[in-house]
């Protein structure tokens, strides 16, 4: 049986930083064992025809810049891009700039005196609500802090896309510092001093893909550290050791980047598998004969009418003559997915939305991502408060965006990993 101090599940951006960190601290008695034939998890690019496009889009924001410099310094020759975000909402034959509740006074003047009564009277002191501002689920704080008109022409319906699921489901922080929050004073000073500066306002991107990005922390990772191909299919506890077709191999510690429920299946840890749940997304990737619309690189759609809930544009990042988009549809996860059939529907939509206009497709790619958005709520974070404590105990720690069963950026996942390998290295002594 083979041995290793770390054994690393999983070789996207939250196993590879891991590797990477514990490598930099001189630490290379480890392995990563990933599922799949290639790296990178969801940030796997493809390249078709000339278009580059990843899994789904990546947009990279960095707070910390240092490990911005870290991994440039590991990307050599590759042009990084850096773009100020441009994003719209598509609402009633217009374009709102995003978000959509700092901007309603850009909504025509009936539905703009909607909002702006609705909120007041959501939030003005001594007329909302008592527990306005501990409202439970999400859909209660959407409506306690912007009032039923801005909560019902975008909030309620994009969201309810997004997650496909009943937002009175999701925990009131379900998407935590990522929810752009605006009281009644940001609303009104937005109206002559426009500031929709939001956490990733500018960012990043590597001309050959996300996959760069991965690369680079691939780089850091022990020669042969890494092993394709070989999925973990089952983790004795007590014996700490996981199973691999290849076979079994031993570990002092395990870190996990698996979804957080097939972590718990792995390791035959008794659970409530109802407290777990998430949503799918379906991911078209297409490239046009020619250049569509100039200065946007998101663009919203709340309409239930409208298929998919975001279009992002690869061709105005890379400054490319030809329309080059990504092209986002949630679904339940029960659901089953059939992207041949949805895509004249997607096709259409773009269309109608003015998206495309006579544009002819010359190339495709299509992937589900299964999860897409973890749902978070008060009974997920509880059961993974508890749990996660008990596999530490063990010796077992997961982590990452599913791994930890939240909402967060690529950063934030290299931000995690070095601080795990830095709290191993000081209970280590």
């Amino acid at each position: 049986m083979e041995r290793f101090r770390t054994v690393i599940v999983g070789a996207g951006v939250s196993g590879l930083a891991t590797a990477a960190a514990l490598s930099e601290a001189g630490d290379d008695d480890y392995v990563v064992l990933e599922a799949d034939v290639e790296i990178g998890g969801y940030c796997k690019t493809i390249k078709r025809d000339g278009f580059v496009w990843d899994y789904s889009g990546h947009f990279f924001h960095f707070k910390h810049p240092e490990i911005e410099a870290w991994l440039r310094a590991r990307m050599p020759g590759q042009r990084v891009l850096e773009i100020e975000k441009r994003s719209f909402i598509a609402y009633a034959g217009r374009q709102i700039d995003f978000p959509f509740q700092k901007n309603i006074h850009q909504l025509p003047q009936e539905e703009l005196i909607d909002c702006l009564h609705d909120l007041y009277f959501a939030r003005a002191p001594g007329l909302a609500p008592p527990d306005a501002e501990s409202s439970g689920t999400f859909k209660e704080m959407l409506y306690a802090r912007f009032g039923r008109s801005i909560a019902e022409k975008f909030l309620v319906p994009y969201n309810e896309k997004l997650y496909a699921c009943d937002l009175s489901l999701l925990d009131r922080d379900a998407m935590g510092r990522f929810f752009p929050h605006a009281d009644l004073t940001d609303v009104i000073r937005n109206m002559r001093r426009p500031d929709n500066t939001s956490y990733n306002s500018t960012f990043t991107y590597p001309e050959g893909g996300a996959i760069e990005y991965v690369k680079a922390l691939a780089s850091g990772v022990r020669a042969g550290g890494i092993r394709p191909s070989s999925p973990v299919t089952a983790i004795d506890r007590a014996r700490r050791v996981a199973t691999t077709p290849a076979g079994d191999v031993a570990f002092e510690r395990l870190v996990s980047s698996a979804p957080f429920d097939r972590l718990l299946a792995l390791a035959g840890v008794p659970h409530d598998p109802g407290v777990f749940t998430w949503n799918k997304v379906l991911v078209f990737n297409l490239g046009f004969d020619r250049k569509g619309q100039p200065d946007v690189h998101w663009l919203y759609f709340p309409s239930r009418q409208t298929s998919f809930y975001r279009v992002g544009f690869y061709d105005n990042i890379f400054h490319t003559d030809r329309l080059s988009v990504y092209v986002e549809l949630g679904y339940a996860r029960e659901a089953d997915v059939d992207a041949e059939a949805m895509l004249p529907v997607v096709l259409r939509d773009l269309a109608r939305e003015g998206v495309t206009s006579d544009h002819q497709l010359v190339a495709r790619h299509s992937v589900v991502m299964d999860p897409a958005y973890v749902h978070i709520t008060r009974e997920s974070n509880a059961a993974f408060a508890k749990l996660s404590r008990d596999l530490q105990a063990g010796g077992i720690h997961s982590i990452g965006r599913y791994g930890g069963w939240k909402y967060c950026s690529i950063e934030d996942n290299i931000v995690e990993a070095r601080a795990l390998v830095d709290g191993l290295r000081a209970a280590q002594g």
